[in-house]
């Protein structure tokens, strides 16, 4: 299967100016996780009914500097028939390098408007406000991937990547979304490390708000 690509050197130390806006991150992330829990619990019950399966699920991602990063996100993927082997607790743990990579427009496991709503408007990534009241991820940077498509697509261009934390929203979730190919997103992801910027930062996240209202180029 290979290894992934992991930067070479010790955990990459961010200087002291993105350290503060990491702390900032956080306490905004927990006021943001705390106004978002309602919306999130009811949606859970309702995929739960729906589903018959657990309501979140973590998949596997690479973190900063290669560390394991089990992704939480609200359920939107099930079988028209649900799964006759539900496993117990809130939350499914799956360890599938295909990710991403394998989404496609009107994905017959995606059944429903409840879960193509959440996927069209990103409300199913709102539980990964978590990883960054915990300082796994950041609000902006790199969307997290696979080992596999670090491997297939970023290569040797992983471990300049790897050196941010991932993001919740990214240079490329504004310039295109899943219509962008492996290609541009790699050239995004990259122009954002080597050019990262507090002014780029917020332009970042001020313009995600719209495109996520908007939910274009989403499925």
């Amino acid at each position: 299967m290979g290894t992934i690509p992991l930067v070479r050197r010790a955990a990459v130390e961010e200087n002291s100016g993105w350290q503060i806006v990491g702390v900032l991150e956080r306490a905004a992330a927990l006021g943001l996780l705390a106004l978002a829990l309602p919306l999130m619990s009811i949606c859970a019950a309702l995929i739960r009914i729906r589903s018959g399966r657990t309501p979140l699920i973590a998949h596997r991602r690479v973190g900063r500097n290669g560390a394991p990063l089990w992704v939480l996100k609200l359920r939107t993927m099930w079988e028209p028939l649900a799964h006759p082997n539900v496993p117990p607790g809130a939350i499914e743990y799956i360890d599938d390098e295909g990710g991403p990579e394998c989404k496609v427009e009107k994905d017959p496991r995606v059944p429903g408007r409840l879960p193509q709503f959440l996927r069209r408007h990103s409300l199913d990534e709102l539980p990964q406000l978590w990883h960054v009241v915990t300082g796994e991820m950041s609000l902006v940077g790199p969307r997290p991937l696979t080992g596999r498509e670090l491997r297939k697509y970023y290569g040797a261009s992983s471990e300049e990547v790897l050196r941010v934390r991932p993001g919740l929203a990214g240079l490329w979730q504004i310039s295109g979304r899943n219509r962008l190919s492996y290609a541009d997103r790699r050239r995004l992801d990259l122009e954002f490390v080597r050019h990262r910027s507090l002014s780029m930062y917020m332009q970042i996240l001020i313009r995600t708000v719209p495109e996520v209202l908007r939910g274009r180029n989403s499925w």
